[in-house]
């Protein structure tokens, strides 16, 4: 016993051969990283180690290690150590000497949201020059505060429906027609651009199903103010049928699922379970929107735009009653300089008519009328028993009439959201009572056994939707204002600023305007570009990426997953960044659980066997609890597990005897003939 001991804790102490492959490997070429280095305690045997070995002879070159490259510092406040380069993205401390001592730009953006670096990647790559800044971080505020949804418009497609079918359309037939063609024309939008984001981006978003439970065949009172509403469950399958058309059948169908079915799904709804009559199910497409927010902004720095963050435009430039640019204050750094362009873009979502507003004292004009109404949305985060891990689900007629959705979201439920108008907040704190409201509307689909509190909200957040007018449509006798989003242009100071819109159809937005500055400010630029362009992470992708992280970079799979839904490509990049903290192990040492083969295999209960095929003895415990107590493994479960051992062991034994007998038998003379 004591020679056992002491031989796991030299195997223990000393580098396994793999650790001491692994570290000539890094000595002799550096552009080839190793692993994190592993110690005994994780390889319990030699095939372990041949493992490894062979990961590092198959492990891709990473192009993080690529010391040329610059880096990017560590954020405000941070004061920990500096991330390591990224392949293609200059460092911030480039892009601002860019900003500061660079010619004159073609476009210069305002704003680093899902709108803004749209707006900067489209136009660099139709082949303008580009300056972007940011007072924050990229995505610090509307753009990472959504329901994660990138949706077609469900609700869209029934507001349109419901706007034709009032009685007051009788008075004006062809208004009536030409609101419903024009929000008919925003979903098939929502729909061609969730399809870009599905086929051309898989590395930052994916399908998830949406169940809407019905407990009658009639709705009462109807939802958006419609008689005909009432029937919607009956109308269901049939409505969600058309939704998936106008996407060309890109996503997955829409089905019915039974109440049995549905209990099983979604346990969560029990104490509506014996009254649903049905639950229809659609899919929409999930991502993390700040995620998403970052790839666009890296991808337009790779391909050559001034991009930074925690740059603020504290004022504008002018030259005869035009902006010409801004200056910008370095919120890193401390300093201000001047930024100059031939055109100007808002893209500051709630913030636009604050924008607006320094434009107006630039030019020494009156301040402008609203361009934007902001509503806020509040969203909680709940445990995620509260919902399944795979389906989410929507509840399209709340005590108010909003929509709300109940997602599962990395581990969590996330439920959301509010809407109620109001002015935008930098650093917005969720109201109470909507906070509480949303766990009242929890609280209606979910058993009695499952009781929400307020306890139960591990976090909240508020964001500001922009609501869009276009103020200069009718001065400048132009179309009526938009539904979808609105892109403005001011003939007298030439800046253009978009407001409205959703997440969904960032893109088409950015399309949208830079087609508008292109055709005002006289530029020279290609046709658009960003339809067929793969954005940042997706290079590397593949389906299979989580399974070479575990196999290659000797992660769990929950890791693997999370790595490569994150960072897509550049998960290998994260990974090079793993170091040992020392923790690991020990905590490993102390809580480790031996498998059933592993107890077997040890010599002190294996000791305890006596014979084969015999029922063994209790083994004592002073004979095994010493050196196993080291892994955490209580007596009571040794005793369990040697027993069950034991016990398998002979019944295989027997079994192989049984059968040995029978092959050495003669056949008996009766069943000769």
């Amino acid at each position: 016993m004591r020679r056992v001991c002491s031989a796991a804790t030299r195997a223990a102490a000393r580098p396994s051969r793999a650790l001491r492959l692994f570290a000539a490997t890094a000595d002799a070429d550096a552009t080839r990283p190793s692993l994190p280095r592993r110690s005994r305690a994780f390889s319990t045997d030699r095939r372990t180690d041949r493992r490894l070995e062979a990961a590092a002879a198959v492990r891709p070159t990473l192009s993080a290690l690529d010391r040329a490259a610059p880096t990017f510092p560590a954020p405000i406040g941070a004061g920990s150590r500096i991330p390591p380069p990224l392949s293609g993205v200059p460092a911030r401390s480039d892009q601002v000497d860019r900003l500061r001592h660079g010619d004159e730009f073609d476009v210069l953006v305002v704003g680093g949201g899902s709108v803004g670096a749209g707006v900067a990647l489209d136009a660099q790559t139709r082949g303008l020059s580009v300056a972007c800044i940011e007072r924050g971080d990229f995505a610090s505020e509307t753009s990472s505060r959504s329901t994660k949804l990138l949706w077609a418009g469900i609700r869209y497609l029934a507001t349109a429906a419901a706007g034709l079918l009032r009685t007051t359309n009788f008075s004006r037939p062809l208004e009536a027609l030409e609101d419903f063609r024009a929000e008919i024309a925003m979903v098939l939008n929502c729909h061609r651009e969730r399809r870009y984001m599905i086929e051309q981006q898989p590395h930052l978003c994916h399908w998830i199903p949406i169940a809407l439970p019905f407990t009658s065949l009639k709705v009462d009172p109807p939802p958006f103010g419609h008689p005909l509403f009432g029937f919607f469950p009956v109308l269901a399958p049939l409505v969600f049928k058309v939704y998936d058309a106008m996407s060309s059948f890109s996503c997955p169908p829409s089905y019915v699922m039974g109440p049995r079915a549905a209990r099983e799904k979604f346990p969560q709804l029990s104490r509506e379970s014996s009254g649903i009559k049905f639950v229809q199910v659609f899919y929409e497409a999930m991502h993390d929107d700040a995620r998403t927010n970052l790839a666009i902004a890296l991808t337009a720095a790779s391909k050559g735009a001034a991009i930074a963050n925690y740059c603020e435009a504290a004022g504008f430039l002018s030259e005869d009653g035009r902006v010409v640019g801004a200056n910008v204050v370095d919120r890193v750094a401390g300093d201000a300089f001047e930024v100059r362009a031939k055109a100007v873009v808002f893209c500051g979502g709630p913030f636009t008519d604050a924008l607006r507003n320094l434009e107006a004292a630039a030019v020494s004009d009156d301040p402008p009328a609203p361009a934007v109404r902001g509503a806020s949305g509040t969203h909680v985060v709940l445990p995620g028993y509260y919902c399944p891990r795979d389906m989410g689900l929507l509840d399209y007629n709340t005590s108010d009439g909003r929509f709300l959705f109940f997602l599962p979201w990395l581990g969590h439920a996330l439920v959301g959201t509010t809407d109620s108008p109001g002015a935008a907040e930098a650093r917005p704190t969720p109201p109470e009572d909507e906070v509480q409201w949303l766990l009242n509307e929890c609280a209606k689909y979910l058993s009695l056994d499952i009781r929400v509190s307020r306890s139960d909200v591990l976090s909240a957040w508020r964001g500001w939707r922009p609501l869009a007018t276009d103020p200069r449509s009718a001065e400048d006798g132009g179309a009526p204002a938009s539904r979808d989003h609105v892109v403005s242009y001011h003939a007298a100071t030439g800046v253009t600023f978009c407001a409205g819109g959703k997440w969904t159809t960032w893109r088409e937005m950015a399309e949208d305007v830079v087609d508008v500055v292109v055709e005002n400010a006289a530029l020279r630029a290609a046709p658009c570009k960003t339809p067929t362009l793969p954005l940042h992470g997706h290079d590397g992708y593949q389906k299979t990426l989580p399974v070479m992280l575990m196999q290659r970079g000797g992660v769990s799979p929950s890791v693997g997953e999370h790595l490569a839904k994150t960072y897509g490509g550049r998960a290998w990049d994260v990974l090079a960044l793993a170091k040992p903290t020392g923790k690991a192990s020990r905590r490993r040492r102390r809580t480790r659980s031996l498998s059933l083969g592993e107890i077997y295999e040890t010599r002190v209960v294996r000791a305890a066997f006596r014979g084969v095929g015999r029922r063994p003895r209790r083994p004592r415990r002073s004979s095994y609890s010493r050196p196993l107590r080291a892994y955490g493994v209580g007596t009571t479960r040794v005793i369990a597990l040697a027993y069950a051992n034991a016990a398998a062991s002979s019944s295989r034994r027997r079994r192989a005897a049984r059968r040995s007998r029978a092959r050495r038998e003669p056949w008996p003379a009766s069943l000769i003939r």
